[in-house]
């Protein structure tokens, strides 16, 4: 795929992002303070939001198997993930937290659950949606050139080497995927 039609993907999957309410402002801003001194800067806020998520799911789902559940501590740890959660705009995942959140001030453990369970359903698609929406944005910010190749694939997020140019983009099957192998050329 050439750049203006990767450019029209990552345009594409970001319209759709935003339409069905995965991402909403506050992505677009993020996106806007990249710059030459800072090219990664979403990729690294995304980062961040990954690592904090693991450990905030974790203590909410060892909150949750406590019994009777804390439901102050449970709010708490909502309360840490929805404000990740909202830094870098993951609109749907923060309209869940915000349900438990009131299940919480209830007291109402099903409810809790149920709306955890739906957290996790949401969060797992917007990682996985929005790893490939970085991926081919990855793609576009890279210019033609020769070089050597580099396998990235949907589990290698955040974890990109310093990268200057890409030439050719081969993909062993079908569409852009986040599971999806692809094998760019590179320029150091």
């Amino acid at each position: 795929m050439d750049k203006t039609g990767l450019k029209q993907q990552a345009l594409f999957m970001r319209t759709s992002l935003l339409h069905e309410g995965y991402l909403d402002e506050q992505f677009i801003q993020l996106e806007e303070l990249e710059d030459d001194v800072n090219p990664n800067f979403v990729e690294e806020i995304v980062t961040l939001f990954y690592s904090d998520s693991v450990r905030l799911i974790y203590n909410i789902e060892r909150a949750l198997i406590t019994n009777p559940p804390n439901f102050t501590k449970l709010d708490d740890y909502m309360h840490q993930f929805k404000g990740s959660c909202s830094s870098i705009g993951a609109k749907k995942v923060m309209n869940e937290c915000t349900r438990f959140s009131e299940y919480c001030a209830a007291e109402n453990f099903e409810g809790c659950f149920r709306t955890f369970q739906q957290i996790n359903l949401e969060y797992t698609t917007l990682k996985r949606k929005l790893e490939t929406y970085l991926q081919v944005s990855l793609l576009v910010s890279f210019s033609v050139s020769k070089g050597k190749q580099l396998k990235l694939d949907g589990n290698h997020i955040g974890c990109w080497y310093p990268i200057r140019k890409v030439v050719q983009a081969h993909q062993n099957t079908g569409p852009i995927r986040s599971s999806t192998v692809m094998y760019y050329t590179i320029k150091e």
